[in-house]
């Protein structure tokens, strides 16, 4: 797979950090003890004049993972090697602004059957990408409503003779949603694929923690579109305090070695993101 890099650098983190705290860049100074232009230079994506003293600070101040903020802040956070899944999980890459928004398929590896989840900014772009090894799919879910998620989807409908989909309870998805609520479970194209109620970074929000259906125990695969990402969260646009607590209950919920496969970025592991991610740790 190509080397995704992460949805949010330094600044992008601190931005979503302020916002949550209700916080402006004067009053993190004088709360932090940091220069109010230091926090601008941040805000900016400029580092030269950051000090580990700053970052010690700074993460104090917001309640951050200050290993994982340093980590960022010096381009090196961890990225775990995804393996040992039951099945084979194809990342759907899609240029996003900036960085990439991401659909998943997760199929059989012998015959290329199985399930989709969200469908990009469009169908014409997902067709673009679309991965060779997938030949069918079977069941389309939907995290969220959100353009760039659910662009893709009435076309891949279409593409496999599939009536319906799954979503939110409550999403304004058109009469196609299926919707699916908190522990929810359905079994598609032999998943079994829990929905996790998480609004947050928009009112109608799912994961959903995938695990074959006849081998539960296997390691298994959370979608958590735009809760979780590898080194930071969603923006919490709906409600900052609904997401950070839905991400922290998700995943001290879910066993370390559950894959995490998140709206934008790279994908990367619960105990990864328990160690060092800013906002979890």
């Amino acid at each position: 797979m190509p080397l995704i890099p992460l949805e949010d650098e330094l600044g992008d983190v601190l931005d979503k950090a302020l916002h949550c705290a209700g916080l402006n860049e004067e009053e993190l100074a004088a709360r932090s003890g940091v220069a109010v232009d230091k926090i601008q230079n941040l805000e900016d994506y400029r580092y030269d004049d950051l000090t580990d003293d700053d970052l010690h600070r700074l993460a104090a101040a917001l309640r951050l993972n200050e290993v994982g903020l340093c980590a960022l802040a010096r381009n090196k956070y961890p990225r775990p090697r995804i393996t040992g899944l039951p099945f084979c999980v194809y990342p759907i890459h899609m240029p996003f602004g900036v960085g990439v928004v991401n659909a998943y398929a997760v199929v059989e590896c012998c015959t290329g059957v199985g399930v989709l989840f969200d469908g990009g900014i469009g169908f014409e772009a997902l067709q673009q990408v679309w991965p060779k090894a997938v030949t069918r799919i079977e069941a389309v879910f939907l995290t969220h409503p959100e353009a760039e998620h659910i662009g893709g989807v009435a076309g891949a409908l279409r593409q496999h003779g599939l009536a319906t989909f799954y979503g939110p309870r409550n999403a304004p998805c058109g009469p196609e949603c299926w919707p699916l609520g908190e522990g929810e479970t359905v079994v598609a194209s032999g998943y079994q694929i829990t929905a996790f109620s998480t609004p947050g970074h928009c009112a109608e929000h799912n994961c959903y923690l995938v695990r074959p259906k006849n081998v539960p125990q296997a390691r298994a695969l959370l979608i958590s579109g735009d809760l979780v990402f590898a080194g930071s969260l969603g923006g919490g646009y709906f409600s900052c305090e609904q997401l950070l607590r839905h991400a922290r209950r998700i995943l001290e919920a879910l066993p370390g070695s559950t894959v995490i496969a998140p709206g934008h970025g790279p994908m990367t592991t619960v105990d990864n993101e328990r160690k060092y991610n800013p906002f979890l740790g």
